[in-house]
């Protein structure tokens, strides 16, 4: 009785450990001691519980989870806490889809979901809060019609990871609701869980950018266009969100085979009648005309005047970040179709085999380090002054590249570092794949004003308190309209009035 039940757990637990296997396969040297920084995976030592960026609240309320973990568990093992969590809870939530019965079937579904191009190219970019949302997806698909405590529970990872994963569940969601009969009770609980940022958006004075269509619009990355490479769940916006060796014609042909395997076992999974197919078709179908509406001159044009109407829909730009259901729907297809013996395990390791380029931290993309001592020193200094005003941080650009990171991009980690108000530019410059660059301008009006008397050289009206700046950078300038160095180090130079 007891090898019995022992034997349940683990094929219940399966899934959560193949999971568990995948992120460690795929962080590889991210998972050392220190910090990951590259772009928006960016997390700092002693973070505030409420740092002030301005503009649009993206990391509300992730920052806030972050900081609270923080001061119970060391922020490095937060961080990797959060990235594994990724791998494990898309591996277990997409199983659950699954008839409990066919336990190989399951193991597909688990691996397709947490090892994809859609996540590997979002995990380059940095978004993990996004990412975790999506990875809860499944939970939520599976509570949708079965009373709003467990949706409410489903949703936390979405809630967590904010405004991009709380859309991306809606759109999920809502279809299947519609058709549960539950459509009040499901749009109820997302708007509940959307509060904590909404609610800072709508008075944030934040402004939309209509190039930004432009600029996040799906692209090709690989031979087969545009649209081609939405089907095989890529197409994201950012060249430097490619991986080495996606763009080949075999290992592109091998992933639209794989999504067709899928959207193939998907339709016969009607037969079977889940109570969520119908609804998870629409949001994937939904998802993917979103995502492609910016590979069309039309397309990009009808968002760029819809933004103009109302800034709200600045959401639906990167339109590539609403493929999610679309990738749900491929996992659980190949289930269905790969279901026992020699080609559930063939199901079970395809995933890796179209893009093995994601192992080991995506071949050194993703590596742990640690910050300098200067960055707490100067935390430290800021934080402990009770006297008002900002933080001015330069050079003024969003993105720094630190020799110290082995010169991997990362967001300015001074935008979470303090306490008090940083003004940064939030201007993104958006890399094509033909090296050229999109400017898609900052969202937040003071940090515009900053950018402009920065730009006429008026150094003595910076509305701000302190100047933090690296150390090699010349202050002689600042030095000169009246700022005073209180600190320099070999990494930093803060200025105060």
């Amino acid at each position: 009785m007891f090898v019995t039940r022992g034997r349940e757990w683990l094929a219940r637990l399966a899934p959560a450990l193949l999971g568990a296997g995948l992120a460690a396969l795929a962080l590889g040297p991210a998972l050392g001691w220190g910090l990951v920084l590259r772009y928006d995976l960016l997390f700092v030592p002693s973070a505030p519980l409420l740092p002030d960026r301005g503009g649009f609240p993206r990391a509300v309320p992730s920052d806030l989870v972050v900081a609270l973990l923080s001061r119970v568990l060391p922020v490095e093992i937060v961080q990797k806490g959060f990235l594994v969590a990724i791998f494990m809870l898309a591996a277990s939530g997409a199983a659950a889809l699954v008839p409990p019965e066919r336990r190989l079937a399951r193991l597909v579904a688990a691996a397709c979901y947490a090892w994809n191009l859609y996540l590997a190219q979002r995990l380059m970019l940095g978004q993990w809060a996004l990412l975790l949302g999506v990875a809860g997806l499944p939970w939520a698909v599976r509570a949708a019609g079965r009373g709003p405590a467990r949706l409410l529970l489903a949703l936390i990872p979405a809630a967590i990871g904010g405004f991009q994963a709380m859309l991306v569940s809606a759109l999920t969601l809502l279809p299947v609701a519609v058709a549960r009969r539950r459509t009040l009770v499901t749009a109820g609980v997302l708007v509940l869980l959307s509060l904590p940022w909404a609610i800072p958006a709508l008075g944030s004075g934040a402004v939309t950018d209509p190039a930004g269509v432009d600029a996040f619009a799906a692209r090709a990355d690989g031979p087969f266009g545009a649209l081609g490479s939405l089907l095989s769940l890529g197409g994201i916006w950012s060249a430097d969100a490619g991986l080495p060796g996606q763009e080949t014609w075999w290992t592109a042909t091998a992933r639209l085979l794989l999504v067709a395997a899928g959207l193939y076992g998907y339709a016969r999974l009607r037969s079977e009648r889940p109570e969520w197919w119908g609804g998870l078709a629409v949001a994937a179908a939904g998802g993917f005309c979103v995502a492609a509406l910016g590979a069309f001159p039309a397309g990009r044009a009808a968002l760029r005047w819809l933004i103009t109407l109302w800034p709200g829909f600045g959401p639906l730009r990167d339109g590539q970040v609403y493929l999610a259901p679309l990738a749900l729907l491929v996992a659980v297809g190949l289930a269905g179709v790969l279901r026992s013996g020699a080609s559930a395990v063939v199901g079970i390791l395809a995933p890796v085999l179209v893009l093995p380029t994601l192992a080991f931290g995506a071949f050194g993309r993703l590596a742990a380090v640690t910050y300098p001592p200067d960055w707490v020193a100067v935390q430290r200094i800021v934080n402990g002054d009770p006297a008002p005003g900002a933080l001015l941080s330069l050079p003024w650009g969003a993105h720094r590249s630190f020799a110290w990171n082995g010169g991997r991009i990362v967001l300015d980690p001074a935008t979470k570092l303090f306490e008090r108000r940083v003004l940064w530019d939030d201007t993104l410059y958006v890399g094509l794949p033909d090296g050229g660059r999109l400017r898609v301008r900052g969202e937040a009006p003071l940090n515009r004003r900053a950018g402009d008397l920065l730009a006429a050289g008026d150094y003595a009206r910076l509305p701000a308190r302190y100047v933090l700046m690296p150390a090699s950078q010349n202050g002689f300038l600042l030095v000169q309209a009246g700022w005073k160095t209180i600190f320099r180090g070999k990494e930093l130079h803060l200025l105060r009035r």
